[in-house]
């Protein structure tokens, strides 16, 4: 039982590599596609750093909660360890709202707004 949880210990601990890296090479990402858009006369280049910025954020958060969950499983399961991952997936649960309604500007539960452009 005692290699099982080292294993899974590992596993956590790459997932939460790959959360971080998500998060890095998608500001990095990010930042580069809006270096090489500068010479193009757009004028919504920050918007769409703003938007792909955020996503690989929303996204890397997510795996670093999947990574927190799986701590907390191999972990002996003590009260205050499960108050402690409680409070981090609230954290990042309302950081990933709140970039949501930055990026998408509605909340996940509000419906779509058709564009004027669309046909019915």
């Amino acid at each position: 039982m005692e290699n099982f949880k080292t294993y899974i210990e590992v596993i956590a601990q790459i997932v939460e590599a790959m959360g971080i890296l998500t998060i890095f090479f998608g500001a990095v990402y990010s930042l580069l596609k809006f270096i090489i858009s500068l010479g193009k006369k757009n004028f919504d280049n920050y918007i769409k750093l703003r938007q792909s910025l955020g996503k690989s954020i929303l996204l890397g958060l997510e795996i670093l909660i999947a990574a927190d969950i799986m701590y907390t499983v191999v972990a002996e399961p003590t009260l205050s360890s499960v108050v402690i991952l409680g409070i981090i997936v609230i954290i990042r649960t309302f950081l990933s709202m709140s970039l949501q309604v930055e990026l998408e500007g509605r909340f996940p539960w509000q419906p779509k707004h058709k564009n004027l452009s669309e046909k019915e």
